[in-house]
Parts: C-alpha cells; structure tokens; sequence
C-alpha cells in the first residue's frame, strides 16, 4: 500500500505572511488514550495546550503538559551554530530560525519539518507509541555534511493541559540522571517524565534557566492570561551522520517499557498500524484524501485511561473499554458527539469490533433513561444533562446493525433501550418526557441547556431552546420506530403495537405543530418560553434526513430549499440564518463574545451531513451534485489542523476556521458523506 502524503504547501515568500501562515497552521498527533502532540508548523508555542507531550493519566490528573518543546541547533565541523526549529524569543512574537524551514508534509498522518540550513537538509519527524505517553522526535540527516551536531534543549511545565499557562509548580523540578537515562518530577505527587538519547555518541549538559514572558497569542486573542514561563535543566547533544537517525524520547512510561521500543522499531510499527488502518476501510477510502480521513478518524477513538471499574467489566465480557473524544484540543468524550459521529468513525473505517465497544461501554451509563452527556477531564463518572443524547444512541445502533446484523450486541442491549423509551414516556431527569396531549417530545429545566445548541455564560443560556424542539422530535419518532421494529423481530407484538401508537400521534402532531407557513419550514422550536420560535436553523433537516422522516414528504422541497438558499456555506451549515437579530458573522473575542456566536449563525462542518442525506433523499439521481457540496470543506484540510476539519468556521467568507482544530463528528461526516456520494 502506498504512503498516503499531504504536501504543505506555504502561502508565499514574503516573510511576514508565510509567517503568520506557520503560526496560524497546527499539526496534532494522539496516543489512543487522549494524550497527544500538538503546534504549530513553525514550532511557536500559541495555545495552552501546544506541546510535545501531553499525556493521558487516570483522575484526577487527566491529561498533563508535560514537555512543551524544544529549541533545535546544530553545529558544523567548522564550529558555526545555526538554530533551526523557529525558537520563540520571550515577550513577543518574534522568531528566528524559521527562515531554514523548506517543508512540511504528513506521510500516513505523522508529521515532518525538513529544514535546508545552508544546503545541509535535516528532517525531523515525530511519532506516538499507541497507547503509551510516549513520544519520540526522529532526525535525519538527509545530505550535505557528513555530520553535524545536534543540540536539543526541552522547555518544560508541568501542569494541566487546560490550566492557564502563567500557572507556576508549587515544588521545585528535580532532575535525575543514571548514566544516560534523564528523569524530571515536581514534587512527591509529580508525574515523572522520562529522557532519553538514542543514535550517534551524545551527552547532557546541565545548564538550569527559566525562559520567561513566552507569549501565547492564540491565548491572547481568546482572552485568556497568555504570558507564561518554562524551566530547562540543560540540553542534549549528540552527533547525527548522514543517512542515520538519532532521536530524542519523552514518556512517562518505564525504563523497560522505553527500551522495549526504540523509536525507528516504534515508527515503523505506527506506520503498519496506520496501513492496517487504511487496509480495513471501505475499499473506496484507502488512497487520497479519503485515506487522509481514514487516519484521522483514528485520532479520536480511544481507550481512556483510568477507568478501573469499566475495564473490569469490559474485560470480564471480553471486551474492552472504548470511546471517542469529541474534539482537540479541550473536549473530552461526549455521549452526543460519539453517537452522531459513530459511522463515520467506525463503520465506514471498518472497525466494527471497537464499534460494538463504544455501544456496549455506553449502554452500561444508562441512568433513568439517559446516557451520559460528557465525563469531564479528569473524571471518572459523567454528567447527564442532555435531552438528545440518548436519541442518538437508537440511531447509532441502527447503522451498526445495518453494517454487521450484530443481533447478540441487540438483544445484550435491548433492556437499556426499553430503558430509554420508557422514561421518556413516563417522564425523566431536566423536565425531559412526553407531553400526553400530543405525544411530543418536551424538555428544559432552569440553568440548562439540554441540546447539541448548548452554549452558557454564567446564568445565561445563549439559545434557549426549552420546549419542543424539532430535531428531538425527530429523534424520538426514528426511536420509536426503530424500537418497534427490533421488538417486532423479536416476537414482541404487543410493545410493538403500543411503540407504533405512540409513534403515530407524535407524527401527526409534529406535522401540525411545527410546519411554518409563512417561511415554508419548520419551528425550531414549539411551546417554548416565549412560544413558537420560528428562526431558520438547520435542527429542522433531521426531519428529513433520519431513517424514518417524520416530515410529510410534499414539505420536503421547500425545507431543503430553505436551507440550502439561507443556511448553506461551502464548509457546512450555519447555526442561524442571515438577517436575525441574534445572527454573528464571525466567531471571535473572549469567551462570552465567542459563545454569543457558538450556535448564532457560526457555521458547523458536520451539519453538512444531515443536508447531504435530505438533499439525496429528495434527490436520489443528483449525487454528483451533492458532492460538490463536500467540496470545500475537503479544501479545509490544509488550514487550521493540517489533514482534518475543525470544529467550527465563521459564518460569512473567507470562512476561517475556529474553535477546535480538529473534531470528531466533522471527519466522521466529511468521510461518510464522501463515501455516499461516490460514483
């Protein structure tokens, strides 16, 4: 199987804009515990949560800052000393040493820099252990000297990956060494973090400093404190020849875990594991860009780390514990964004197994009717205020079924299931429960916001949304009538006929109550606070979009052609159309200005899932069409996090991205919808 390659291309040659583009352009590699690496193209530290390691520890660690970079020189035979890597000068955002950067490309998703320092090329490359902290940073030195001297100096800052980066260790660092392996801990509870050089004759030389007033100025802009400072306890040294490797590792595992693996055997079994990856997929998504998203897609399932109880109750089934993160940098895993995001993740990708995985883990948090809507960082038990979430699991479970007829996972799951609609109709937590007068689905409860719409400042819930919304009553009837089908399969007749009943008064009274006449669409939502809300958003596709619409099909035309006119962009959907009061045409400012916008016409790029699904089921023989539609978020693969798609674009031209750099459900969508309208 051929290297699947990206090719960065950088913008220009005049230097403050090929500047700006290294600082705004990202790279993120994971460990499959949801640890990972991250930065920018040029090496400068812009975001708290940029750095070489970040590792994955159970609670209440959670994910740690470990080692936040390094500064690169080398040093020729004739004694001249060049650094090479971008080194971040303090207080400020000036650099030197990015004018040697010639290149950088992803080769099977793993990122590499080459570097032309007065015609002697140098490229590094890094690479994580799957599901170990561990991180190696390869370099090669490609031609011109025979050999050169490479110096390493690690930056570091021990602390939560999301803590503010001015936040200083109450205990001094403490450094370690045994003959040529290097450990730094901070205090008697520190995590420890482990050196070690591999390749040509090198050495450590101790030289302790604190680089001050480094300046974070994606931290800046968000509005968070962006000054902060790193500790050093010296740098490495070692000769690197040409045509050979030497490689510095970071980890938190053992020594005999470190040696276990030495980093050329631990790149070239990541590379195999990435061909596997690809060898699995649909067989229409093992080169290009497809492939591209294939390996993405890997980046968000994992295996988190520290959940003892789930593992044994995993383990005892013979299973094992698996779920997806949201997104990176800051999301952990939700119940939502997993179910919304399954296919395309795992099914399309032809990991069944850990599909099967994530239902059964999920099915086990089934609490009065609701799965968990996130379990936050370092935690080991979720919250579960969310009205959709537990929707979305009857969808995800169907597409499972539909790719596996995995009839055993069915039945070991029916009781939850039954579970969920019962509570539903009989009432649950947050004022979610059925309204017997119509048989729709209502929710809400003082301080939440219960759907995917879920942005809050303080007490201010951004987009209210008590009532009935349209996209959970879609869900509800795709729920009922998929239960009502397993029940009938299994002989259940009785259940359902009721299930059937229940399903036929919610579709009539959602097609009287929420049609919109005047606009030709839906409410988004009916019986609200301040009643009917009649913004044009895309929560009402789901109406069409779902396995079983519960739309009247002669409203089809007109709710598709409404969003397509209002609501479409070439990189997803916006949350709201043009011309409302509430709507923001860029996602920006501190956090209450950028969650005033999160959901108030700021576009998302997974959304363009559900309109590509109601958009072939009007109209089937259009798929060429409907890949236009893909076009240009398959061009965003290149911007923010290079070989993914972002959380989040604004809602007007040029469409930057924002908020993540790269979210689960916007890859899972991108790849199913590529592979649904390929010809």
């Amino acid at each position: 199987m051929t290297t699947v390659t990206r090719e960065f291309p950088f913008a220009s040659h005049d230097e403050e804009t090929r500047t700006r583009q290294l600082l705004e352009q990202e790279w993120l590699l994971t460990n499959g515990l949801g640890g990972y690496a991250s930065g920018t193209v040029c090496g400068a530290l812009t975001r708290r949560y940029h750095g070489l390691l970040i590792a994955a520890y159970p609670s209440p660690l959670g994910r740690m800052v470990l080692l936040n970079r390094l500064t690169e020189a080398i040093r020729f035979p004739d004694g001249t000393m060049f650094r090479f890597g971008g080194d971040q000068k303090e207080a400020g955002l000036e650099f030197h040493g990015m004018e040697y950067l010639s290149g950088f490309r992803l080769e099977d998703g793993l990122p590499i820099w080459r570097y032309d320092i007065n015609g002697t090329i140098i490229e590094k490359q890094l690479v994580m252990v799957h599901r170990q902290n561990t991180v190696h940073l390869i370099y090669r030195l490609v031609s011109g000297e025979k050999m050169v001297r490479l110096k390493l100096q690690p930056y570091l800052q021990f602390r939560p990956h999301d803590a503010s980066v001015d936040v200083a260790s109450e205990d001094p660092y403490m450094f370690t060494a045994v003959q040529n392996r290097y450990q730094i801990s901070s205090g008697p509870n520190s995590p420890q973090l482990r050196l070690v050089i591999n390749g040509g004759r090198g050495n450590f030389t101790l030289e302790e400093k604190h680089s001050t007033d480094i300046f974070y100025d994606v931290e800046n802009a968000r509005g968070y404190d962006s000054l902060g400072t790193l500790w050093t306890a010296g740098y490495f040294a070692v000769d690197l020849a040409a045509g050979q490797d030497a490689a510095l590792t970071a980890s938190t595992e053992t020594w005999e875990t470190i040696a276990a693996l030495p980093p050329g055997g631990a790149l070239e079994m990541e590379r195999e594991r990435r061909r596997l990856l690809l060898s699995a997929a649909d067989p229409r998504a093992r080169q290009g860009m497809p492939a591209e998203l294939v390996l993405a897609t890997d980046q968000f399932i994992i295996t988190p780390a520290g959940r003892h109880k789930d593992a044994v109750r995993a383990h005892a089934m013979g299973d094992e514990v698996c779920t997806v993160i949201a997104g990176y940098h800051w999301f952990t895993d939700w119940g939502r964004d997993t179910m919304i995001s399954l296919e395309g993740l795992t099914l399309a990708t032809g990991r069944h197994t850990e599909a099967g995985w994530i239902l059964r883990t999920f099915a086990h948090y089934v609490k009065n009717g609701l799965i968990p809507n996130l379990f936050p960082e370092g935690h080991n038990e979720g919250l579960y205020h969310t009205a959709d979430a537990s929707l979305w699991f009857f969808h995800a479970l169907n597409r499972y079924l539909e790719y596996t007829n995995d009839r055993a996972t069915l039945h070991m799951i029916m009781p939850q299931m039954r579970q969920i609609i019962d509570h539903h109709l009989s009432g649950t937590s947050f004022g979610i429960g059925i309204d017997p007068s119509d048989g729709l689905l209502r929710q809400g409860a003082e301080g939440y916001q219960l759907t995917w719409m879920d942005a809050k400042v303080g007490d201010w819930v951004v987009t209210p949304r008590r009532g009935k919304a349209v996209e959970l009553n879609a869900l509800w009837y795709n729920a009922l009538r998929l239960m009502q089908q397993w029940t009938e399969q299994d002989g259940d007749d009785q259940y359902a006929r009721q299930l059937g009943s229940f399903a036929d008064q919610a579709y009539r009274s959602f097609n009287q109550r929420f049609w919109y006449e005047e606009g030709g669409y839906l409410y988004d939502v009916v019986d609200g606070e301040l009643g009917d809300d009649s913004a044009c958003r895309p929560n009402q596709l789901f109406s069409i979009a779902l396995p079983f619409p519960i739309l009247e099909r002669d409203r089809w035309p007109r709710v598709v052609e409404t969003v397509r006119q209002r609501l479409l962009t070439p990189v997803g959907l916006r949350t709201l159309a043009p011309g409302h009061p509430d709507y923001k045409a860029t996602y920006h400012g501190d956090l209450r200005a950028r969650d005033a916008a999160y959901h108030q016409g700021t576009v998302w790029p997974w959304l363009i899932g559900p309109f590509i699904d109601a958009w072939l089921r009007l109209h089937p023989e259009e798929i060429g069409e409907a890949r236009g539609f893909l076009e240009g978020l398959a061009q965003q693969m290149n911007e923010q996090c290079i070989g993914s798609i972002s959380e989040i674009c604004d809602a007007e031209a040029p469409y930057n991205p924002r908020g993540c750099i790269a979210q689960a459900w916007s890859v899972a969508e991108l790849l199913r919808c590529w592979l649904k309208t390929a010809q």
